[in-house]
């Protein structure tokens, strides 16, 4: 019997850590490129919540997760132009712009969803997943890791993808010139507005796919706030990532675990109060801000208006 109850924790912890860790990674990848660009995109949170309820409004009027999915990347996409607009091209303080998007995305999402759905919440219905030939068979593995939607097998396959599009093209280096030395960038004749831009809508459309994957894929309903502070701890993973897309993963993982131990918890039949496991994901970011915050390696350039030249 005790068997039994450690083999369905472990399932449920593995199976809850992946699905909450998604939403993380899919949004830190972005952020992480933004930043590399030298922009701090503090939106995020807003970009998410803006793509959980568009994947989610369209995902159940269409009857189609597909289409869902890629609402809620555009979505996430049209609110990165604001903060291109104001931010790039204008100059003004990212943090305050930023602050005021996600304020804005809260706003109008839950009024939408007011307006959309009153006091009713409705469901979708059961994702279809697909298992991976011979991986789907191993035990605890099998069933919480290689058994999902494919597209958490493509936001594992981003980790690798931009960690080499990161190192080993023009186009990372174009990022990184933008965000450590706007200037050089500019004097080879590289936009340094048109580099921002183009990282900002890279991270609209990741965030606001991991708001959608969230409300569709993992969740499978939309509330209001639904992302709970989850756009700031993706800021938090991309900062500390140290522009190593493979850590973002890592860190993704680790606090998905700590999101998914409420829900292992009470398969495993033990009595802990969950306002207490709910605190772990916020006092897990605090340690790792405290153990590791002086070792990162910000570009030097982040946060900070680029204007000469970047027309």
């Amino acid at each position: 019997m005790e068997s039994l109850v450690t083999s369905a924790f472990l399932t449920s912890l593995l199976a809850g850590t992946v699905a909450a860790a998604i939403p993380l990674l899919l949004a830190g990848l972005g952020e992480q490129i933004s930043e590399k660009a030298g922009v701090l995109n503090i939106g995020l949170e807003g970009m998410m919540l803006l793509g959980a309820y568009a994947g989610f409004y369209f995902a159940w009027s269409s009857n189609s997760l597909w289409l869902g999915l890629l609402s809620g990347a555009i979505a996430g996409a049209l609110l990165a132009v604001p903060m291109m607009l104001l931010c790039v091209w204008l100059g003004l303080n990212q943090i305050v712009v930023g602050i005021a998007l996600t304020l804005g995305a809260q706003g109008t999402t839950a009024l939408l969803h007011h307006v959309q759905f009153s006091r009713s919440y409705p469901r979708l219905p059961k994702v279809e997943t697909f298992p991976l030939p011979l991986l789907s068979d191993i035990p605890f593995l099998g069933s919480a890791v290689f058994s999902r939607h494919p597209l958490v097998y493509l936001a594992l396959l981003l980790v690798p993808l931009l960690a080499w599009l990161l190192r080993q093209t023009v186009v990372g280096i174009n990022l990184h010139a933008a965000g450590d030395r706007p200037e050089a960038l500019d004097a080879a004749g590289v936009s340094v507005a048109v580099t921002r831009c183009w990282a900002l809508l890279f991270t609209g459309v990741m965030a606001g796919l991991g708001g959608a994957y969230l409300a569709t894929i993992g969740a499978g309903i939309f509330v209001p706030f639904i992302t709970n502070g989850a756009g700031f701890i993706a800021i938090v993973l991309a900062m500390l990532a140290r522009g190593r897309p493979l850590w973002v993963l890592a860190g993704s993982l680790l606090f998905g675990a700590c999101l998914s131990l409420t829900t292992a918890l009470q398969v495993a039949g033990l009595p802990v109060p969950t306002d207490i496991v709910q605190m772990l994901p916020f006092a897990a970011v605090m340690l790792v801000l405290v153990l590791f915050a002086r070792r990162d390696a910000l570009p030097a350039a982040l946060a900070q208006p680029y204007l000469r030249g970047g027309k």
